[in-house]
């Protein structure tokens, strides 16, 4: 399937993509109304846009607090070697973590970035010792504790034709 880009969405693509990504169980009827379509061709252009991957799935957004998992720590993780294998290898095993909720490879000082979400300080040192620091190759942690939300997206910013983003 050849790589869509956001040069292939019209006006009324993009504002369809924000409107469902701020609320997913919007009805067709409503959405359709919101964009200035009639329900069939707005259905048609969700259709489409899902067939063509910029729509992957619909979510709950679920309080972290009430479950348990409203402490916050990213934690830089230096791995040795750096080799193709054991990068692999360190991707499968920390997918395995449950409380490890996004992990990405970085480029400068660390080697990966993990977004760790648990109930409190207790739970991340027993996450910490008991779980990260078994992983393979790891040499490193340093841990960034959350102290306060500033700003959180619920989801991407989604381009204008003119490449600013809509709000």
């Amino acid at each position: 399937m050849p790589k869509n880009t956001s040069k292939h969405l019209d006006a009324t693509d993009r504002a369809i993509l924000s409107i469902l990504q701020e609320n997913g169980r919007i009805t067709n009827t409503a959405l359709a109304k919101a964009v200035h379509l009639s329900v069939t061709p707005c259905l048609e252009r969700v259709k489409r846009l899902q067939r063509d991957g910029y729509i992957r799935g619909y979510n709950a957004e679920l309080n972290a607090e009430q479950l348990d998992a409203g402490f916050t720590v990213f934690v830089a993780i230096t791995l040795e070697p750096k080799t193709e294998e054991v990068m692999q290898k360190f991707a499968s095993e920390i997918n395995e973590l449950g409380a490890v909720t996004e992990c990405h490879m970085v480029g400068g000082e660390f080697d990966m970035l993990a977004k760790v979400q648990v109930a409190d300080m207790a739970a991340y040192r027993d996450v910490l010792s008991n779980e990260l620091s078994r992983l393979p190759a790891l040499t490193q942690t340093v841990s960034f504790f959350v102290i306060e939300k500033v700003k959180e997206m619920r989801g991407i910013p989604v381009p204008q034709a003119d490449g600013a983003a809509r709000d």
